[in-house]
């Protein structure tokens, strides 16, 4: 890996960038690792066109941290995957080179409202994504990323939503905001994954190492743009 932009958010001040130079990814989560508690929530600012222009908003994911045995583990539902459970330097990777955003609750959570929060969690683990339902407000079989991070913050009895398959990443982040339950407290940019270097041992060998990698990048930025993932 190459550096990470790490941008704190200072009240009443800009962001400072700090370059933290690390080779791994787990490099980035032991140098995150004291800001993170369990009920710490992530926002995502990435490409998918779809939420951004739905929502009116750069915000496009939304996940949540559990801290178990010292280490925290993040649980999220996206596109073509569904729910899952992650450890934090394995989620790192699946959002480069998106800027994430942390968000701490205002107050700690209590061993009850960490128990509720995790249960909920851990209870609804491997269904599917779906975010159609997200338009009629219905349940349905899959669960969107702010529709299960919704869920478990009203298990927790932290908040209380009507219809949480509504809510988006935006709408949620807005409303914690409004009451006061979390402040945001830092944001990073995650590098791009750079491709490895190869060198062709010709001309022609050469313009078809290229083209495979462009074709490539070009793919990556398609899914990531069109269809989310």
């Amino acid at each position: 890996m190459s550096t990470l932009v790490l941008a704190l958010v200072l009240a009443g001040a800009p962001p400072e960038p700090v370059v933290l130079s690390t080779n791994t990814p787990a490099a980035v989560a032991e140098a995150m690792l004291p800001e993170l508690q369990t009920g710490t929530l992530i926002f995502t600012k990435g490409d998918c066109i779809a939420v951004k222009v739905f929502t009116a908003s750069p915000y496009t994911h939304v996940a949540g941290v559990v801290v178990k045995d010292g280490k925290p583990f993040v649980y999220d539902s996206t596109s073509g995957i569904g729910t899952r459970c992650l450890t934090f330097e394995d989620w790192l990777e699946t959002q480069r080179p998106d800027s994430i955003h942390v968000f701490q609750p205002t107050e700690a959570f209590t061993p009850k409202r960490t128990e509720s929060f995790m249960t909920s969690l851990d209870g609804q683990l491997d269904r599917p994504y779906s975010v159609k339902h997200h338009l009629t407000g219905k349940r349905c079989d899959g669960l969107h990323c702010a529709e299960y991070m919704t869920d478990a913050l009203c298990a927790a009895r932290l908040i209380q939503a009507k219809n949480p398959p509504r809510v988006s990443p935006a709408s949620l982040r807005e409303g914690l905001l409004k009451g006061e339950l979390y402040a945001e407290t830092a944001s990073y940019q995650l590098p791009k994954v750079e491709p490895i270097a190869v060198k062709g041992n010709s001309w022609c060998s050469q313009l078809w190492i290229d083209t495979k990698v462009c074709t490539a990048n070009c793919w990556s930025k398609m899914r990531r743009t069109c269809l989310c993932r």
